[in-house]
């Protein structure tokens, strides 16, 4: 079962303490499907982590297509924050992917106050990358 972002919001305001919410965090990147090693490399990286971060992008067809993505990290905190741009953005199509306000959204989980400055660079990087492709993903079906 994928979680979803509104599950992670849900589980976020039952979580009181921010170490319980940093554990479920941690929580969900071991629950990502294992990584191909294969697809650690370095077109799949995303640069401006600190951590190793890679993402991988494929697409269906139309005008505007729905757009899944995977991805990992090394560092286990990370790879959390990978579940969750994961949960926010894969399974959409390119144009949701390109109007959804991600900071807005990660804001509501409290995420901007307590993500030291490395990994809220990193959080950003990970967006970047995804709208990136979901632009690239548009002019190819146009």
């Amino acid at each position: 079962m994928t979680t979803t972002i509104q599950t992670i919001r849900d589980d976020f305001s039952l979580l009181d303490e921010w170490e319980d919410r940093y554990r479920y965090v941690i929580e969900l990147g071991e629950a990502l499907p294992p990584f191909p090693d294969g697809q650690r490399n370095t077109a799949n990286k995303v640069a401006g982590c600190v951590s190793q971060v890679w993402l991988t992008t494929q697409h269906g067809s139309g005008a505007n297509p729905v757009i899944t993505f995977t991805g990992d990290s090394d560092a286990h905190i990370v790879r959390g924050l990978v579940a969750i741009v994961l949960a926010l953005f894969s399974g959409q199509t390119a144009s949701k992917i390109l109007e959804t306000d991600a900071e807005a959204t990660l804001k509501t989980l409290g995420l901007d106050e307590h993500l030291s400055p490395q990994r809220a660079n990193g959080l950003r990087s990970m967006v970047k990358r995804i709208k990136r492709d979901a632009e690239a993903a548009l002019k190819q079906t146009a």
